[in-house]
């Protein structure tokens, strides 16, 4: 089990290293990761539990987060609508984007960097995704094309930066944090 001890924090190579592909078939150890990762999300957002070991509430975790320097991304977030999208991918690669960009009102967080960063993240606001994604049920790892939009498309782009080496606050505008570009609307999410 992965606590937040478990998280590498900001300032550790590993987050600042281009990963490799990760080998098919899944190594034991890969699928470890993997599964300790998903476990990390899904404990996350039960109260007692991140009480009880100290966990962070994520939405999304990369292997390089736990240490691992390899393509693998767990997401489990809820999208603007309200509707659950829990997606466990291995070697995932970008095919394309939209040119409207989108963000975070907020800003965005990491489980990796426990300093506040002030400024707004810009990022596509469709994504197109080639990848290999795994279901625990099944064990199957089967090759598929994904396609996100709007938040859960952040959270893609945020843990796939991850894998590049890169950290959210990389892409603030140090001489405008809060500049909003013509082609950038906000994420908005539902009140119902």
């Amino acid at each position: 089990m992965y606590t937040y001890n478990n998280i590498v924090k900001d300032g550790n190579e590993v987050l600042r290293t281009k990963c490799e592909d990760v080998q098919i078939p899944l190594s034991h150890e890969d699928f470890e990761v993997l599964s300790k990762m998903n476990d990390y999300l899904a404990d996350s957002y039960d109260d007692e539990l991140c009480k009880k070991y100290g966990l962070r509430p994520g939405v999304g975790l990369a292997a390089p987060q736990v240490g691992v320097a390899k393509k693998m991304l767990v997401i489990m977030a809820y999208d603007e609508k309200g509707d659950f999208h829990h997606y466990v991918l291995v070697n995932p690669k970008i095919i394309s984007t939209s040119v409207e960009l989108t963000y975070l009102e907020t800003g965005e967080g990491c489980l990796s960097v426990t300093k506040d960063y002030r400024g707004l993240i810009h990022r596509h606001k469709r994504v197109k995704v080639k990848t290999l994604v795994f279901d625990f049920e099944s064990g199957d790892l089967v090759e598929k094309t994904l396609s996100f939009k709007g938040y859960i498309a952040v959270v893609f782009q945020h843990e796939y930066d991850h894998l590049i080496g890169k950290l959210f606050y990389d892409h603030i505008n140090k001489d405008n944090p809060f500049y909003v570009p013509e082609n950038s609307t906000p994420v908005v999410f539902s009140k119902d």
